[in-house]
């Protein structure tokens, strides 16, 4: 027997699952920075190493060192012919700087950087890191854009339970949540794609961008599901499918398989190699 829940701890559990999702979506995608701590002579010390930057401005990159210590920045385009371009970097006031050259939308970077003590090296992460450059979003677009996604995984859930637990409400909820994919995913997704990337679309079938695959297959259940209810609406096996390929979608960090350049096949020159001594 199923337990009996009001419709706020539905609603509740849902918002909440949301929010996870959200957290989950933000935190594993390849766009979030790096972050750590590396010890320096028995000190801790911070670092962040961005993987997205606004296409207009170098992106930054900043670390309180000791004084004895200097960086190597090295860095090429990634997907290119570059060589490899390295910068010293000497500490000003105890804080070590780089600029990660800006590159146009959907341009990415490889870079590392390495610091040393005079008699240690230290690296800040095992690989290179690659930094993607986007195109500024108008808040006006990103905004409505964010609020119809996440609602839309909101009542993805809430549909979910409302035909698990057989209640009286599951088309009603199925016709949201297909609306709000729709207007979210499909109208504002690719306004949003093609103000950061300049592409409307750069999924199937033009491309493999997991981010437009994944919205496109989530609305096309909804859709089925939606269809099955109006001519059934006492079906419970198709919104429960629906919400069940959801959840394993968003499951997926956000921006794998993204838009990128592919500066091998572009002809575009490349960066020079230059190397600044202290």
């Amino acid at each position: 027997m199923l337990f009996k829940f009001s419709s706020f701890q539905l609603w509740l559990v849902s918002f909440v699952l949301m929010l996870a999702l959200g957290v989950y979506q933000r935190t594993t995608g390849p766009t979030y920075p790096v972050k750590g701590k590396i010890e320096i002579s028995g000190k801790k010390y911070a670092f962040k190493l961005l993987r997205s930057h606004d296409t207009k401005i170098d992106a930054p990159f900043e670390m309180n060192v000791p004084d004895n210590v200097t960086g190597t920045f090295k860095y090429k385009r990634f997907k290119s012919k570059d060589e490899w371009t390295s910068i010293t970097l000497l500490p000003e006031n105890g804080v070590i700087k780089a600029q990660i050259p800006h590159q146009p939308a959907a341009g990415k970077v490889e870079y590392e950087i390495t610091l040393n003590d005079g008699s240690k090296t230290y690296s800040l992460y095992k690989e290179p890191v690659v930094i993607r450059f986007k195109g500024a979003v108008p808040a006006y677009i990103l905004i409505p854009h964010i609020f119809f996604m996440f609602f839309a995984m909101v009542f993805s859930i809430r549909t979910g339970f409302e035909a698990l637990l057989k209640r009286k409400s599951t088309y009603l909820f199925n016709t949201i949540t297909m609306l709000l994919f729709l207007v979210g995913g499909l109208i504002l997704g690719p306004i949003v794609q093609k103000y950061a990337f300049d592409a409307y679309w750069t999924g199937w079938p033009w491309g493999h961008d997991l981010t437009d695959n994944k919205t496109i297959i989530a609305f096309m259940f909804w859709l089925i599901s939606w269809l099955v209810l109006r001519q059934n609406k006492e079906n419970r096996t198709w919104p429960i499918v629906a919400t069940i390929i959801m959840l394993a979608i968003y499951l997926i960090p956000h921006s794998v398989l993204g838009s990128e350049i592919d500066y091998t096949k572009t002809g575009a020159p490349s960066t020079p190699n230059t190397e600044i001594q202290p």
